[in-house]
């Protein structure tokens, strides 16, 4: 008995199309998906040709806000097409509106699309700069590393761009400092015991140990107390 009851709960009807959905309801589907798909491409096309890594936090919302207009008439019956139309025209407008300001005024260009952030300067992160991004050392250092850098005393300056992306400014080879290395294998495992013939970086800042060695001594930074020998390797690519 108990058995029979808990097949009838399990509705193989509702659980493929809903309650009080006939089944012709999927051809009609069929058509407004491919309406709605129709006008998100050419929505899209009128906004321009740059690639997703190059999308702003502005435009990501843009898209964001077209995604969620079209999906919900693609399959619910209860949500009609011209509503969705209508948010289409609405968002595209004030794409429209909002790009032709910020061409216009850079206080609203710095308020919709940002500004680049200096993250490296001279071999060292900017720390105060580097803690108000929402950016793990993981995610700095993979970018570096994928630009060939092994430490930071190669890097002259970095910039995080508005789309997330790193610029990077090397040291010409004659001129590259003691830093931090950035590889995992030697990061990952700071000194227990430090020796005074060589330099030590800071992990959390790239900030050099003064030439006196003191292990209980703090970085005058950020006050972390974590180091990793320096290096001064030149780069290569």
């Amino acid at each position: 008995m108990e058995s029979k009851e808990s097949i009838e709960l399990f509705d193989l009807r509702r659980l493929l199309i809903g309650e009080e959905i006939p089944y012709s309801f999927l051809a009609e589907v069929f058509v407004r998906t491919t309406i709605m798909f129709f006008i998100v491409l050419f929505v899209l096309r009128l906004s321009g040709k740059r690639g997703i890594k190059q999308l702003s936090i502005f435009e990501l919302a843009i898209i964001i806000s077209l995604g969620s207009a079209a999906g919900d008439p693609m399959f619910y019956n209860d949500v009609a097409l011209l509503p969705a139309i209508l948010v289409f025209i609405i968002v595209i407008s004030l794409y429209k509106l909002i790009t032709y300001l910020t061409g216009r005024f850079k206080k609203v260009e710095a308020f919709v699309e940002g500004v680049p952030v200096k993250l490296i300067e001279n071999g060292k992160i900017i720390y105060k700069s580097f803690r108000k991004e929402s950016l793990a050392y993981d995610e700095l250092f993979t970018q570096l590393r994928q630009k060939s850098v092994t430490h930071l005393g190669q890097v002259e300056s970095a910039y995080l761009e508005t789309s997330g992306d790193l610029s990077i400014f090397f040291f010409s080879d004659e001129k590259v400092i003691l830093g931090l290395p950035i590889l995992p294998d030697v990061y990952d495992f700071p000194c227990d015991e430090f020796f005074s013939e060589n330099s030590y970086s800071c992990k959390h800042c790239g900030e050099l140990k003064p030439a006196k060695v003191n292990d209980t001594e703090s970085c005058i930074i950020c006050e972390k107390n974590e180091w990793v020998e320096a290096w001064n390797t030149a780069r290569i690519t």
